[in-house]
């Protein structure tokens, strides 16, 4: 799970990142957005060193929403939000599904030796 986890988090990483820069465009200051975007670009970082423990997947969540909300901003983000939270779902759903599949091919390995 956290190889696609973290594989979603870092295209979220640049995906903010041009994000910040169509936003600069509009009527929000420069400060306002880089410290909106340096947040939520950095917190997609940190999940990425994070997914092992309780919560992460949670804050995950969290992000996608925000990722979303940005679409008030962006417009583009309301679409792109969407996709990412979608990629989001199936990186936790399947990322779960092979990491059980994985410990029980182990488990039959070490059972037959």
């Amino acid at each position: 799970m956290r190889t696609l986890c973290a594989s979603t988090l870092i295209a979220e990483f640049f995906v903010i990142g041009f994000a910040g820069l169509v936003a600069m465009k509009g009527d929000l200051s420069q400060a306002t957005v880089w410290t909106v975007c340096g947040i939520a670009m950095l917190l997609s970082l940190l999940l990425c060193g994070m997914l092992s423990r309780p919560g992460a997947v949670q804050i995950g969540w969290a992000l996608q929403i925000g990722l979303i909300a940005s679409g008030f901003v962006v417009p583009t983000m309301f679409f792109l939000g969407a996709v990412f939270a979608g990629l989001w779902w199936c990186s936790v759903h399947y990322g779960r599904k092979i990491d059980e599949a994985k410990a029980r091919w182990a488990a039959q390995g070490q059972a037959q030796a």
